[in-house]
């Protein structure tokens, strides 16, 4: 998804919309919501090679670069890690790969994710950041080679 917004652009409305919510019981049905309008992921992606180290559920991420920019499809077998998959997506996907690198990603603590996630949640995301980011490196080194 090329939305055409910035990486702190699609932050910051992130960070209004999860502000609507006073509680966060209806922060996580949203963090759901999100998740449940994911495109399914072909599922010749869903294989070992693919699937992020780190994450207690099934979370897989697949990559391509088109025009200069990273995309990145995704899908997991858990409903709240399927909402942190759509929403990272949301986040980098349709961006250059430097930016993906050099993004700090500052939403995550503004909306709160950080303290309200599970131990093994947060390691996940941090697990799926750090693959997703290692990712749009590669593709920076390619189009570097290729200049």
């Amino acid at each position: 998804m090329d939305t055409g917004k910035t990486i702190k652009e699609i932050e910051q409305a992130l960070i209004e919309d999860f502000a609507m919510f006073e509680n966060w019981e209806d922060k996580y049905e949203y963090l759901i919501d999100i998740g449940k309008k994911l495109e399914p992921l072909d599922p010749i992606y869903k294989k070992e090679e693919l699937k992020i180290k780190g994450c207690q559920s099934s979370v897989w991420v697949h990559s391509y670069l088109k025009d200069g920019k990273v995309f990145f499809e995704g899908d997991s077998d858990a409903i709240i890690v399927k909402g942190l998959v759509s929403m990272m997506i949301m986040v980098l996907s349709g961006q250059k790969p430097a930016e993906i690198v050099h993004a700090e990603l500052g939403f995550i603590n503004s909306i709160g994710l950080s303290s309200h996630l599970a131990q093994t949640r947060s390691n996940g995301l941090r697990s799926m950041i750090k693959q997703m980011k290692l990712e749009a490196s590669v593709f920076e080194g390619l189009q570097s080679n290729n200049q």
